[in-house]
Formats: structure tokens, sequence, C-alpha cells
């Protein structure tokens, strides 16, 4: 087997955890636009949020608000709401995720850092944990052609801007949703690992085409040097 030297793991969920800031931003946002907290369309709105974790957060707001200009509203107020939640200080490292990044670049494995968040908030992120140079390369949507997952978008723009490897079969995804498992696939990654530390269960990520499932981000480099990858 070819040695993996390209790794592309999503954040929130995976190596970040938010503590539901999601949601919470969501809720703003749709404050924003006139739905009513606690109403059926608030209910029915925030159950599709979380069903479609991990997917680009404008492509959500296409869906539930009809129109362009509304999606970008929503957009616009869901990004101001999470950065202010963020510069509390609500987001932490999920534990072992650092040092599983460290661990794999000192490996000599190129990591990317993706997100379905727009780039002003994944960088509010990365200042926020001190993350910024932690990875070799970091990927928002937009980045990429605009399209996030389940697209495979930002991890062939991770294959092709990094040049790590030749074969997009020595590449591997790890995420915490149905959707990162999709967007690896679909990239053709010969492993896309499903972490058990967000939205996801063991059941959906399989499901949705997961190679391995494990319990966190931090068991990544054992699975890659265990399995000779």
């Amino acid at each position: 087997m070819t040695p993996v030297k390209l790794v592309v793991l999503d954040m929130a969920g995976t190596t970040v955890g938010d503590g539901g800031l999601v949601e919470r931003a969501f809720g703003r946002a749709a404050e924003h636009l006139g739905v009513e907290p606690g109403s059926a369309d608030f209910g029915a709105k925030l159950r599709y949020v979380r069903d479609t974790m991990g997917e680009s957060k404008i492509s959500v707001f296409r869906v539930l608000f009809g129109t362009e200009e509304r999606a970008r509203r929503a957009n616009a107020a869901f990004e101001e709401a999470y950065a202010e939640l963020v510069d509390g200080g609500l987001v932490a490292p999920l534990p072992g995720a650092r040092q599983a990044v460290e661990e794999m670049r000192e490996g000599g494995r190129t990591v990317v850092l993706t997100t379905g968040f727009a780039r002003v908030t994944q960088d509010a992120i990365l200042d926020a944990l001190g993350w910024q140079g932690l990875a070799d390369l970091t990927l928002c949507p937009a980045d990429a052609g605009g399209r996030g997952r389940p697209y495979p978008d930002m991890v062939l723009t991770a294959f092709l801007r990094t040049g790590a490897v030749d074969d997009v079969r020595d590449v591997v995804v790890a995420g915490d949703t149905a959707y990162d498992m999709l967007s690896g696939r679909r990239a053709g990654a010969g492993i896309v690992a499903g972490v058990l530390t967000g939205a996801h269960d063991r059941a959906v990520l399989t499901e949705n085409g997961a190679t391995h499932v494990l319990g966190s981000v931090a068991e990544l480099p054992g699975l890659l040097e265990g399995g000779g990858a």
C-alpha cells in the first residue's frame, strides 16, 4: 500500500468542539429573517440544519429561505453570530486533535483543515484556538469554487494545491458527518474515516461510505501507522 501523504480533516465536530454554536448561531440568523423562535417553522428549519451538518452553510440557507437574497442575509447573520460566540471563548480543540495534526505532519504527511463555514468564520476559529499555521493548508468552500460538502471539491482542491500525492487513492479524509463521508468517497480517497465526536453516529457514517469509524481524530495517526499507510 502506498503511504498516505495527504490528510484532509474537517474542523467543527472533528478537530474542534463548538458546544452547539451552529444551532445557536442559526437561531439568531433565523430570527433576523423573521422566523419566530419556538414556532413550528423554526423547529423544522432547525431539524434541517441538524440533518445537513457538514454542508456549506450558504447552501443550507438557500434551501431554507428560498431566494438568493434571503439566503445571503441569513448567511451573513449566521456568520456574524457565530464569530461573536467564538470570540466569547466558546470553542475548544477536541482532545488530542492538535497532537494528532502535529504527529502526522512530523511523520511527513501534509495536513489540510476544511470547513463548511465562510473564510472569515474559519479564520476566527483558527485565531481563537491559536491554530493559524497548525496545518499545511486551510480551505473553505469559496477556496474550492464555492461548492462545499457533499461535493468532493475541497478534497480535490487540497489534492491539487498541495501536490502531496499523485493519486487520490493515497488521500485520507476524516470527518464527523455523512457529508464528510460522501465528499471523501466522491473524491476517490482511499481512506474515509468517520469520527464519533460530532454530529452523526456510527450507523450514519458507515451508511454514507466510511471505510473506518474512530472514537476520535486522536486515533487517526495510529490507524495510518498501524495500517502501513
